[in-house]
């Protein structure tokens, strides 16, 4: 179904040892669930990569449009966490959070895996810059051996930085930002480890304005939609 809606909202952290196990059954039997009967949230999927040393867990949420990511009805349950919520935030290390505004979309369905490359504007670019050359880039992306769908956002750190209950929780988060994120689906991790130089390159030879490529490559743990919740 691809990467459905105008938003997303994507994660990068990792779980102390410990509570790892728990992370995930919480995730799939409460927090996914929780987040996808919340109007206006289409998608969630959950990404997991235990070869890394950091950022080994990502989770992407779509949206209708990257306004979901602070509407009334979302800070309700931000500021208002489940029990088992209170017990598992803690745990989160290297938390990185930023809703997109989903500018360029190429492919159809969804990969078995997820590489995500966070980026930078160059000197003298931004978001008209990056808009312009978007389209491009996902099609140059999707044409790559073993790439199913590309997509480009571009970072809304107003919408994704106000402060909750669950931030709070969260030990103080000291991740570095970014710009843009270029998501890229594939057939499986393999393929998409094989095909990132390519997308790198692809990205360097954009007209986006886009440098400092940082990319990491997940399996999809688990995927979760509105419609399985019931939400029309």
């Amino acid at each position: 179904m691809a990467l459905l809606g105008d938003g997303f909202l994507v994660m990068w952290h990792d779980i102390v040892p410990d509570m790892q196990s728990e992370y995930t059954e919480w995730h799939t039997r409460e927090h996914m669930p929780e987040r996808l009967s919340i109007p206006g949230f289409l998608v969630g999927k959950r990404l997991m990569n235990h070869d890394l040393d950091r950022y080994r867990y990502g989770t992407i949420y779509t949206g209708r449009d990257v306004e979901v990511f602070r509407s009334p009805a979302y800070l309700a349950r931000l500021n208002d966490p489940t029990p088992w919520s209170n017990r598992l935030q803690p745990a989160f290390r290297n938390f990185l959070r930023v809703a997109c505004e989903r500018v360029a979309s190429a492919g159809r369905g969804d990969g078995g895996a997820v590489a995500t490359t966070r980026l930078v504007f160059a000197e003298g670019a931004g978001d008209p810059v990056a808009r312009g050359g978007a389209q491009a880039l996902v099609e140059s992306i999707l044409a790559i051996k073993g790439v199913c769908g590309a997509h480009v956002g571009l970072a809304r750190t107003e919408v994704s930085g106000v402060r909750t209950r669950e931030t709070e929780l969260r030990p103080e988060m000291a991740e570095r930002g970014f710009d843009a994120v270029v998501i890229t689906e594939g057939s499986g991790r393999m393929e998409l480890e094989s095909a990132i130089g390519g997308i790198e390159a692809a990205i360097a030879a954009s007209a986006c304005g886009f440098i400092e490529p940082r990319s990491i490559t997940y399996s999809l743990a688990y995927e979760l939609t509105s419609h399985d919740m019931g939400q029309a």
